[in-house]
């Protein structure tokens, strides 16, 4: 029992965060020996069914009636009924809230054992090792799973993806569907114009070191002049200078750009839990001594009143 399984719901598309997922999984079925499969709740894209090709053994669609509108009930009969005979050794499901709503019910109906935000995994003796944060960032730990399988959720859009010409088979499959006794009855969508914060490659992200709502407006000449999305600390989001769902950290939005540029911000540990899986971190700071400067690979000990102006122009003069 060695192969791995994946999760996804075919809302999300062959987008970062599946890529991730997928990469995950192909690099644990190399390492375990065993077979890769993904099973995909609701109706799949071309794009997102040829991308799983490229990594899986196998892609079984599960498309009929009743999932293509995730409630929880449905999708997690779904996916016990559809891994149950596959031999699984682990299970990995993405970051969204969907997938961590229902890992931890999942590995119970299984028997299996779960862990919830893991930034990697490894195979010691036969064994799947998880990694994930502790004591608020400032740690982590390594966790060996206990029961087969390990149903994870990963931070998708952090791990790296991976190349791969498997050329998997892609089958449909219907499942027993039972009448939900909790129903999700309405959602509200974010609204956001453009790239998600999460799904941003170049985010620029203000503190209280601001001192206020105005400054974020010269920040957003920085980040346009760059293409980048805007975030915030925690303590920006609660003081009401920008809206809350620009809030980066343990409480708000967990993101992994190519570069994330911090400015004004002193660096908590809250804070770094949700930024730490950036590729590159830069930061702008007057205090020598904020622990920003101990998790970044440039850093700039300056008021930046007197670098986001002249590096804005110099940015767009470069764009030009």
């Amino acid at each position: 029992m060695s192969n791995v399984i994946i999760g996804l719901f075919g809302s999300v598309g062959w987008d970062r965060g599946a890529q991730g997922v997928a990469g995950e999984g192909r690099r644990l079925a190399d390492a375990l020996g065993g077979e890769l499969h993904a099973i995909v709740l609701g109706n799949a894209s071309d794009d997102l069914k040829q991308g799983l090709q490229s990594l899986c053994n196998a892609v079984v669609v599960a498309d009929q009636n009743g999932l293509d509108d995730y409630q929880p009930e449905t999708a997690l009969a779904a996916l016990e009924q559809l891994a149950k005979d596959r031999g699984a050794k682990a299970i990995l499901l993405g970051s969204d809230t969907y997938s961590q709503e229902i890992t931890p019910r999942l590995a119970h109906r299984l028997g299996g054992s779960s862990l919830a935000d893991v930034q990697a995994i490894t195979v010691e003796g036969g064994s799947v090792r998880a990694t994930r944060s502790s004591y608020g960032g400032k740690a982590l730990s390594v966790y060996e799973m206990k029961l087969d399988p390990a149903v994870l959720w990963v931070r998708a859009r952090a791990l790296d993806t991976a190349e791969g010409s498997v050329g998997g088979s892609v089958e449909s499959a219907s499942v027993d569907l039972p009448e939900p006794k909790v129903r999700i009855t309405e959602r509200r969508v974010e609204e956001t114009d453009g790239v998600s914060l999460e799904d941003a490659s170049l985010i620029v992200s203000g503190g209280r070191g601001l001192g206020g709502p105005e400054p974020f407006e010269e920040l957003k000449g920085l980040a346009d002049s760059i293409g980048a999305v805007q975030g915030a600390s925690r303590a920006a989001c609660d003081a009401g200078w920008v809206p809350p769902n620009w809030q980066v950290g343990q409480t708000g939005k967990k993101v992994a750009p190519e570069l994330y540029l911090a400015i004004a911000i002193s660096g908590a540990s809250q804070h770094l839990l949700g930024m730490g899986d950036s590729k590159t971190v830069a930061a702008i700071n007057t205090d020598p001594d904020a622990p920003i400067f101990k998790h970044c690979s440039f850093g700039v000990v300056e008021d930046y009143k007197n670098v986001v102006e002249p590096l804005t122009e110099k940015l767009k003069a470069l764009g030009a």
